[in-house]
């Protein structure tokens, strides 16, 4: 079937034999050996031999193929199904493509299960199987080196929008305000925010893992779980601190937006009070009275016109100066 991407027995941290489905039955019955297998993008019925071979719980199946969950750990009996969400940068629509990863670990096998964007685990498989003295603990390390490879995949996601946040006060600082800028910012926060919906259930499922008193996950396993805490740990500070950089500047974006509306509106009035000047003029010699100062004296027309000129010479230097203009 081509969504089995590899089904492999292993022993003693070495792979024995490349396996069938119908054969896993048969190779659990071997204590000294465990069964990897990898799935993307399975079929309900493939799920269902699945099911029937490792013996799962059919609601966690049901997870497993309808896919869209969020991050969780549920133990079924002596079999943890575990959710993860996984993160790559789509250069070209210079946005993030989340896919999933679901596990199902027992005693001696684990399956995942890839859905959506999310890249192959054939070189964490070529990883663990270079170092047996690792893989001999069984499934569970397994199942760590799947994780931290997801974990280590979002480091580059968020390296990502710090460059595009960086960008962006540039736009903001150098630049005259526009509305895409502030459509970009929007944009990049609600990346951020399902960066973080994805990360921050991590922390809690390592924790589980590292303090779960069971024997799928054996006690020398335990401390590589903290690797992956602490990873984690560090990707949700840094969704943080991007968050907050991201309102600071979105903060700054409506100052300088309020700013320059204010500098405009400074520019209009200034202009409005010098062409007021002499509308006011024009207005007062404009009535129809017969007796009116300097109405019938020889240089009146020409002082009025230097009256207004100069006035509006003065006041245009007075906002000059004064930054209005």
């Amino acid at each position: 079937m081509s969504s089995i991407v590899n089904c492999a027995a292993y022993a003693d941290g070495k792979r024995v034999a490349n396996i069938e489905l119908n054969e896993i039955g048969q190779t659990l019955t071997q204590t000294d050996q465990f069964v990897w297998i990898g799935l993307h993008e399975p079929g309900e019925v493939l799920l269902s031999q699945v099911q029937r071979e490792f013996g799962l719980h059919e609601l966690a199946v049901e997870d497993a193929h309808r896919a869209h969950q969020r991050p969780k750990l549920e133990p079924y009996g002596d079999t943890f199904f575990i959710v993860l969400r996984t993160a790559q940068i789509n250069n070209e629509q210079r946005r993030i493509d989340f896919g999933e990863t679901h596990f199902f670990l027992g005693n001696n096998f684990i399956v995942t299960v890839r859905h959506g964007s999310s890249l192959s685990y054939t070189e964490v498989r070529n990883r663990c199987e270079s170092t047996p003295q690792l893989l001999r603990k069984g499934p569970g390390f397994a199942l760590y080196a799947v994780m931290d490879a997801i974990v280590d995949q979002y480091f580059p996601v968020i390296e990502a929008l710090v460059e595009e946040l960086e960008e962006l006060e540039e736009k903001i600082f150098n630049e005259t305000y526009k509305r895409e800028t502030t459509a970009q910012i929007y944009n990049l926060k609600r990346q951020l925010l399902a960066v973080k919906h994805a990360v921050s259930p991590l922390t809690d499922i390592c924790n589980r893992l590292m303090r779960f008193d069971s024997e799928i996950i054996q006690e020398d396993t335990r401390p590589y779980f903290r690797d992956v805490y602490d990873h984690s740990v560090r990707i949700n500070e840094m969704v943080d601190n991007t968050r907050e950089l991201l309102t600071t500047a979105l903060e700054a974006n409506f100052s300088l937006i309020s700013i320059s509306q204010n500098e405009i509106s400074k520019k209009f009035a200034g202009w409005a009070a010098i062409i007021g000047v002499p509308t006011m003029i024009a207005g007062i010699y404009g009535m129809n009275f017969s007796f009116m100062p300097e109405l019938h004296w020889h240089y009146g027309y020409p002082l009025a016109l230097a009256l207004t000129l100069g006035s509006c010479l003065t006041l245009y230097l007075i906002f000059k100066r004064s930054g209005w203009l």
